[in-house]
């Protein structure tokens, strides 16, 4: 059986991550250093808009970026974007807070966003042992949690030391260098994409993707969910800093899942509606609406389900999206869960003011339609399955 110490001793495997995860930092802590640099002056709707200019600019250009890599190299793509990404922090610091120059630069910055998550599970195969591959995903998936739990801190730290236009700066600088040691790893410069029948849709013109696109963008909306409807519970107890505690004991279970799901065989096309269901499943406790102690550990539970399904669902695609579009296939499934996350938190909003605990119903409900698009693109015979 495959296990993490197969994966960890393949060649360039360590520096990868290493690297992917430096240039994937700014996803988790561009959007606080945008937060607190707009909250300088202006209130908290108006700071919220350009982050959400931010995750709109990623949402937009993962797939675009992906598609152009698919069809020539890695390393351009991801030092031209980067290059562009690290412009738009620095227009944003240099902004003078003036919102229509801060949005402007936020898109910027969020469009140039480096694709290195894709590029990496693009790579996976030829990394590492075909019965490895499940594994490679998995501890992926594991290790990017920890960039949610030190992202925030590294911002709060630069802005600490030399106040919030730092925190831009420093965002752009680790995703730069990032970029630098993954596009030099020599895995990188010879990676080309499959050659395989151009279409305008590409991996979308597969009807079951589609189905999975919608699935993931439903879980993306329970996970988006929990940081409002947390930081409600936090308020709720008398102590908001409580929140950031709640979140990190998720995202530790979340790496836990991921690195013990490394050692489990990948399994065929069932597995998808089955980590779906123990996804779903593992939001059900929170209804209870515990103490902060007992709230932490159901929140690690949560999470321990979420590696698990991402990696059912790349392995799935994999496997049935058409030669030559696997980066693009990898970036709509982030951009999906992207967008159902900030989907997931602007919903939930309105909800916290009624009730924490209605507010904690919408993840299992949310996990729930993703279980039934998932079971559907797992049983539907819309389209053959490609195996590469």
């Amino acid at each position: 059986m495959p296990s993490l110490s197969t994966v960890l001793r393949a060649k360039h495997v360590r520096g990868l991550l290493v690297f992917s995860q430096t240039g994937r930092l700014p996803m988790a802590a561009a959007p606080l250093a945008l937060l607190l640099h707009a909250r300088e002056v202006h209130g908290l709707t108006l700071a919220g808009l350009v982050v959400a200019a931010y995750t709109a600019g990623m949402a937009v250009s993962a797939p675009v970026l992906a598609r152009v890599v698919d069809r020539w190299r890695q390393p351009p793509v991801l030092w031209g974007s980067a290059l562009l990404s690290a412009a738009g922090f620095a227009a944003v610091a240099a902004s003078g807070h003036r919102i229509p120059v801060m949005i402007a630069g936020a898109v910027v910055a969020g469009f140039g966003t480096p694709p290195l998550e894709a590029c990496l599970r693009a790579l996976w195969p030829a990394l590492v042992p075909a019965d490895s591959v499940a594994a490679a995903y998995s501890l992926d998936l594991a290790v990017q949690e920890v960039i949610y739990v030190t992202g925030p801190l590294v911002t709060l730290a630069a802005i600490g030391v030399a106040g919030p236009s730092a925190g831009l700066l420093v965002m752009a600088a680790l995703q730069l260098a990032g970029v630098a040691g993954f596009a030099f790893t020599p895995v990188v410069r010879t990676w080309r994409g499959e050659a395989g029948e151009r279409h305008w849709a590409g991996p979308l013109r597969v009807r079951r993707f589609v189905v999975i696109v919608a699935g993931v963008i439903c879980a993306g909306a329970a996970v988006g969910s929990l940081p409002v409807v947390v930081t409600g519970y936090a308020e709720a107890a008398g102590n908001r800093s409580l929140s950031g505690w709640l979140l990190a004991a998720q995202a530790a279970g979340a790496l836990a899942g991921g690195l013990l799901y490394t050692r489990v065989k990948p399994g065929g096309p069932g597995r998808l509606p089955l980590t779906a269901a123990a996804f779903a499943a593992g939001y059900l406790p929170l209804l209870l609406v515990p103490g902060p102690v007992p709230m932490a550990v159901l929140l690690a539970i949560s999470g321990l389900s979420l590696p698990p399904l991402l990696t059912a669902v790349f392995l799935t695609v994999d496997r049935l999206t058409p030669p030559g579009t696997a980066v693009e296939a990898f970036a709509w499934i982030i951009t999906a869960f992207t967008v159902g996350s900030a989907a997931g938190a602007a919903v939930t909003g309105p909800l916290v003011a009624e009730s924490i605990r209605y507010a904690f119903l919408f993840a299992p409900v949310a996990g729930a339609v993703a279980v039934l698009a998932l079971t559907a693109a797992s049983l539907s015979r819309l389209a053959p399955v490609h195996h590469r």
